[in-house]
């Protein structure tokens, strides 16, 4: 097995870097190795006097000993380092992981998320200030791409700011809080809002002063634990912790008894008054108990709380452009707009759509043009219907150059669809399990896919449930055609579909075909299929398709795989 990452954290730097260097290379060397270091709070120095030293590792006379990440983009010389620095030719571009101060260290600006050695990264860089400067506060916008994160499948390892949060000494033994902390008043209440939405396995902060690690603390509406550690400033007076060493496995590794392990300190969290049961009892039952299966769809529009301000009804919510759904639905105070969002699929940059400009100009990776109602393009900020052209875009039509072909194991028109449904059934039933057909009808697309999920039998009890339990969270009721084979369903289906709407429809194993028509206004989640299957199965990190793609020799190879297991049941061979 791989083993996992090693990571030093570090509290406010403030240009001390030649003992922050002296004491990561001791720590490096005595216990080491480490893969990298993750800085919060000032990372420069508070005084002209400490450039002198700082500038000594910017001109390479010195060096950081492992790669060294920093959000603290505020005190003396950062606007004039930083500056320097977003203009060399490397860190041009729309970059999530780094931008390159000097060797071994890298910038993290605005907001995002990377990996880090597997680990999933996410940061919120500077203060909160209404000051608006270039450098050293963190925007609005920083903030909401953050809320559009959190509404992301996975788990997020480590998210680190550098203010602490408002309240997070809340239900924490008292008598492990640092003296002054519990009011101080330079807490961040935004953070505290953020860092419940993204709920991470390690929260790390600076600014404070004083090194905390509270007890760790439940999630609502998540399963796993999550971790806060305040760290010192280096070289304080008060000798107070200012570096920490942790190994986390990633989440995205480990299985789901690992995730639910709650440590025996374990509290409930402290950014909600009112604790709600978490499924970890679900989760660690067998698969073939009953009862369960609800517990496992945990997409609840109305537990996302919204804190937009005025006026915000008239920019594009990043969540619907870029998926198509937004779990707030009508909720949200930005503007879900299906045209914004056909254009997003086309590539199109969400800040030309939202703002109607483009900061980063000719080094933005996405398009820059829109496409007008007779599908030629244009700068206007103009979203009409799809144009015909998006085929030639598509990775699924036959008919466009960026079609994923190596990736189609057999091509079958409507007559022969029912064939190759009942030999996917019985291809799978030899190995243990049901399939669950689903297809999101769109009726703005050029076309749709019919998905085919495999799941053990001794769950496919509890499929109908799920998919009624999530649609009534969603405020709907499906309704239901009964059938007893995969044709005359789909005949009574078209019976009832006039395509003057969108549609979205799963068949369960047996025939029975669930149905609901997506009215116009409605906020219906594109990755609904997906997203309660992965409940079911456990699997939240497969919930959008984004997170499965392999390379395309990867790809290739289980397409080839896959063709050779089924040879035996294809119809068309």
């Amino acid at each position: 097995m791989t083993p996992s990452p090693r990571i030093l954290l570090c509290g406010d730097v403030l240009g001390r870097l030649n003992q922050l260097c002296k004491r990561v290379s001791s720590v490096n060397k005595s216990a080491g190795p480490f893969d990298a270091l993750l800085c919060v709070g000032q990372f420069f120095p508070d005084s002209p006097d400490g450039l002198e030293e700082f500038n000594d590792y910017i001109a390479g006379r010195s060096n950081f000993p492992i790669p060294t990440y920093f959000i603290g983009d505020y005190g003396v010389g950062a606007p004039k380092i930083l500056s320097a620095a977003s203009k060399e030719a490397g860190n041009q571009g729309f970059k999530m992981d780094g931008l390159k101060v000097c060797g071994n260290l890298y910038w993290l600006k605005g907001s995002g998320k990377f990996t880090l050695h597997g680990l999933s990264v996410v940061y919120l860089s500077g203060r909160k200030s209404a000051s608006g400067m270039q450098f050293g506060t963190y925007s609005e916008d920083d903030v909401d791409a953050l809320r559009a994160l959190a509404e992301e499948p996975g788990i997020v390892d480590i998210f680190f700011t550098n203010e602490w949060p408002s309240g997070v000494t809340n239900k924490a033994a008292t008598s492990d809080v640092p003296s002054g902390v519990s009011d101080s008043a330079d807490a961040d209440s935004t953070i505290s809002e953020l860092v419940a939405d993204i709920k991470p396995r390690y929260h790390v902060a600076g600014t404070m002063g004083v090194f905390y690690a509270r007890e760790p603390y439940t999630n609502v509406d998540a399963v796993h634990v999550t971790r806060f550690m305040g760290l010192a400033p280096v070289g304080n007076k008060n000798k107070q912790k200012f570096i920490h060493a942790i190994s986390p496995t990633p989440a995205s590794t480990m299985s789901s008894v690992e995730i639910c392990a709650k440590p025996p300190n374990t509290t409930l969290s402290p950014y909600t008054m009112v604790e709600k049961a978490t499924p970890t009892e679900a989760i660690a039952k067998r698969p073939g108990e009953s009862g369960s299966d609800s517990q496992y769809w945990r997409y609840d529009v109305s537990q996302k709380r919204q804190k937009h301000g005025d006026g915000d009804s008239e920019r594009l919510c990043f969540k619907f452009t870029s998926s198509g759904c937004c779990p707030r639905g009508e909720k949200c105070h930005f503007r879900h707009d299906e045209d914004a969002r056909q254009q997003s699929i086309r590539g199109v940059c969400f800040d030309l759509l939202n703002k109607g400009k483009c900061e980063r100009g000719p080094d933005c990776n996405f398009k820059h043009s829109l496409q007008d109602e007779n599908g030629s393009a244009s700068s206007r900020r103009s979203f009409g219907t799809p144009s015909s052209n998006r085929s030639k875009e598509c990775w699924f039509c036959l008919s466009s150059p960026c079609v994923e072909l190596h990736l189609i194991t057999g091509i079958d028109c409507e007559i022969e669809l029912n064939r190759v449904q009942n030999s996917l059934k019985a291809y799978f039933e030899n190995q243990g399990k049901q399939v669950v057909f689903f297809e999101w009808v769109f009726k703005r697309a050029t076309h749709a896919n019919l998905q085919v999920v495999p799941v053990p039998s001794s769950r496919a009890s509890g499929i109908k449930d799920i998919f009624n339990l999530a649609a009534k969270k969603l405020g709907f009721k499906f309704k239901t055609i009964e059938s007893t084979n995969n044709s005359e369903g789909r005949r009574l289906l078209r019976t009832q579909y006039d395509r003057s709407c969108s549609l979205f429809y799963v068949e369960l194993p047996g025939g029975t075909i669930l149905t609901h028509v997506v009215e116009e206004n409605e906020r219906f989640p594109s990755q609904f299929g997906r997203e309660v299957l992965a409940g079911l199965l456990n699997t939240a990190d497969r919930a959008d398709w984004k997170n499965c793609k392999l390379s395309k020799e990867e790809e290739t190879k289980m397409a080839e795989r896959f063709k050779k297991q089924f040879e035996a049941y294809d119809p068309n061979r």
